[in-house]
């Protein structure tokens, strides 16, 4: 990843380059955030969290602009533990359009705040509201939430946002892509108006800079330039000639294709996929809109542990996946859009490794 990172001024057109040179130790956290910090193996901020970290613990409201795998998550839930353990009576909404997304920034979150009075929960569909409505009875400090259930919650009046004093709405472009704006729109309404906000997107165009001009206050624009998918994703094309499924398998014979993930078009393309592979002896399953979350969240567990070794995704599932060390990504379906082929490919080369990416063509 290139480490220079650019900061928008109050003038569009002008960007200021930054010079990276913190290291968590300048940061004033608590003694066992850094602890925990270090627990994790984090040893220098990434660009993201270089500058958001220190604009976030001011209390300012910042657009972030930065891909998956680029370390945001950290770049907002470490201001957010550091703003609870000085006010406790604070409570912080975090909106992430996905649920694999929500859960793994509850483990993040979990794991920054280990021995530490700082208690969150995860509101989402596809799970028992019963769970989540016990969990909200303990008053957590922090909800993680998908917009359609945080909004039922709320309606049920078991949701309580009075005390919300931080919002972060993750990965916002994918939530408009997947039509959640009036959702968005409604639990910001839920909000006090003093308020921190944090948006993150990978991208920036006018729906969402219409939604950073209603919700947040005089924000800091914080873009991490990255050359990284182009640079460390070899790309290629396969002509597979009406017989996919017979190349998919030769592909997949191959030593060097170590953890792959596989992308479909549709749920049932994907789950028949996932059974043709299962049935040629491949370590392989699937996620996909049809699956409860726990069996999703099962799937990706074998994945990350290389109980399986294949994963065949729709690309509404794959959102907000991170799994370290794919190898490569199989474009078994063409994608619908270059957003959607750059989202898949970024899924391996990540961490300045190299990674394989290949596309079948009919």
């Amino acid at each position: 990843m290139d480490s220079r990172l650019f900061i928008r001024t109050a003038t569009p057109e002008i960007e200021a380059e930054v010079v990276i040179n913190h290291t968590f130790a300048d940061f004033n956290f608590h003694p066992q955030v850094h602890t925990n910090i270090t627990g994790k193996g984090m040893i220098k901020p990434t660009p993201i969290q270089d500058q958001t970290l220190e604009h976030a613990l001011l209390g300012k409201d910042i657009i972030g602009l930065a891909d998956t795998g680029t370390g945001k998550t950290a770049a907002f839930a470490l201001p957010i533990i550091q703003k609870l353990l000085a006010n406790p009576q604070e409570t912080c909404l975090i909106v992430a359009p996905t649920r694999e997304l929500a859960v793994q920034i509850r483990d993040e979150i979990r794991a920054l705040a280990t021995n530490l009075p700082i208690y969150s929960c995860i509101l989402i569909g596809g799970s028992d509201i019963r769970r989540q409505l016990d969990d909200l009875r303990r008053r957590p400090h922090i909800y993680i939430g998908t917009p359609g259930r945080l909004r039922d919650l709320y309606n049920r009046r078991a949701l309580n946002l009075q005390n919300t004093r931080t919002v972060v709405l993750d990965e916002v472009d994918r939530m408009l892509d997947m039509g959640f704006v009036k959702e968005i729109t409604e639990l910001m309404s839920f909000l006090p108006r003093e308020k921190q906000t944090l948006l993150f997107s990978a991208t920036l165009d006018s729906k969402i800079e219409d939604i950073a001009r209603r919700f947040l206050n005089n924000p800091l624009k914080i873009s991490v330039k990255s050359g990284a998918t182009s640079q460390n994703v070899d790309q290629d094309i396969i002509r597979t000639h009406g017989n996919k499924m017979e190349v998919l398998t030769d592909l997949l014979s191959k030593e060097e294709f170590s953890k792959v993930l596989v992308f479909g078009r549709t749920k049932h393309g994907v789950e028949k996929i996932s059974i043709s592979l299962q049935k040629a002896g491949f370590p392989a399953d699937a996620i996909h809109g049809d699956k409860r979350q726990n069996q999703r969240e099962a799937v990706l567990r074998k994945f990350r542990a290389n109980q399986i070794n294949i994963l065949i995704a729709t690309d509404v599932a794959a959102r907000g996946i991170d799994v370290k060390d794919i190898s490569h990504v199989i474009n078994y379906d063409e994608p619908g859009s270059y957003d959607d082929y750059v989202h898949r490919i970024g899924r391996t080369g990540r961490a300045g490794k190299m990674g394989k990416a290949i596309t079948f063509v009919e």
